[in-house]
């Protein structure tokens, strides 16, 4: 074993033997400074592309909780957390991403609990089932032959899942060059925010559910049931009567988008009162109001594509990404991180997708054949 290690270090056997922490100090420092994880998982990207198993045309997104190593007991009330005095590396790198939109910057909600041993870690019970400190997995795969692309390492929250998908593919548009076509992916990254950014910014067509809440239960007119006039902005109610941003004149107008970004039409409350359909449309309500994101556009563009067969294949293929997350955690083991901090997750995730990687390589690329003798 000694002998082993020894050769491991390209030490002679008459060597002496490093001190245990000398790896660890390596691994925390100067290794993970050069982001070594990263260019290895890179290097089985390019020679993907380069045996033709990357289409290049149609990605996929999604995100895998992996729980981190920390427990409930050892833990403290958000509110409640504060700075050791001895911080060990998981504090330090928790700290140094606080300003970070993958992490600290996320969301402004402070988390229930704080881990000690992982503060980075987020808590969650997104699974349905009992609560849990967890990071995420986000991978960007190529729908060809769900080769792994990129993969990024964010905390436990939905707005970190959209922050790590633009990143992932601006990165890989830098990297190798490739730009999708379409872009498959759930109701998650479905925000008019996100889709204008697709739509928009990169040119990508969102094949991904909109996030929309408009559809009302109680038996009221919803927003699909007011056709909108896009030339000469202003929404149709089923009677007839329309909907305009603004009905009176202001010394100084108001703001006509407010801070979250919508627009609000309204109908006229001569026209509401008199209206058969008021019970049906605003019955706790003097006129009706429908709220209009400055992205819909975008949003319109996605349900368009929604009723589509290519969004119907891609819904389909989109599976292929969950099945590498299946492979993930019940084949390599990967259901709890060994690392802790950050730079832990970002360290086993990415040793994580560039083992997978190089299984699909080994089960697509045949084997040449041997050279007989002479």
């Amino acid at each position: 074993m000694v002998a082993r290690l020894l050769h491991l270090c390209r030490l002679g056997l008459d060597g002496a033997v490093p001190d245990h922490s000398t790896f660890s100090k390596n691994r925390h420092g100067r290794f993970r400074d050069s982001d070594l994880l990263r260019k290895v998982f890179e290097t089985t990207v390019q020679r993907c592309i380069t045996e033709g198993l990357v289409g290049g045309e149609g990605f996929a997104v999604d995100a895998s909780m992996i729980k981190a190593d920390a427990n409930r007991q050892r833990s403290v009330p958000g509110g409640e957390w504060q700075t050791p005095e001895a911080a060990t590396h998981a504090v330090r790198e928790y700290l140094a991403v606080l300003d970070d939109a993958a992490f600290g910057a996320a969301t402004a909600v402070v988390p229930k609990f704080i881990s000690h041993a992982d503060p980075a870690s987020r808590w969650t019970g997104a699974n349905g089932g009992l609560a849990f400190f967890a990071y995420c997995t986000n991978y960007l795969i190529d729908l060809k032959h769900a080769v792994i692309l990129d993969v990024e390492a964010t905390t436990a929250v939905r707005q970190a899942e959209v922050t790590a998908q633009r990143r992932m593919i601006d990165r890989t548009q830098e990297r190798f060059g490739l730009w999708p076509e379409r872009l498959a992916g759930d109701t998650g990254y479905g925000s008019a925010e996100n889709l204008a950014w697709l739509v928009h910014e990169r040119g990508i067509e969102p094949h991904i559910p909109v996030f929309d809440k408009s559809q009302r239960t109680d038996g009221t007119f919803s927003r699909d049931d007011f056709a909108y006039d896009q030339r000469r902005d202003f929404y149709l109610c089923p009677a007839g009567k329309e909907l305009r941003q603004r009905r009176k004149i202001y010394r100084v107008p108001p703001p006509l988008v407010d801070q979250n970004g919508m627009m609000r039409y309204r109908a006229s409350k001569l026209d509401c009162e008199r209206c058969s359909l008021k019970p049906q449309c605003c019955p706790n309500e003097p006129a009706r109001k429908i709220p209009r994101s400055i992205h819909e556009g975008a949003r319109d563009m996605a349900r368009h594509i929604a009723k589509t067969d290519a969004y119907v294949t891609s819904r389909r293929e989109r599976k292929k990404v969950e099945m590498l997350f299946a492979h993930l955690k019940r084949i390599l083991k990967l259901d709890r991180l060994r690392l802790r901090g950050p730079n832990g997750a970002h360290d086993e995730f990415h040793l994580a997708a560039t083992a997978q990687n190089l299984r699909k390589l080994a089960m697509l690329i045949p084997v040449p054949a041997p050279i007989s003798p002479t």
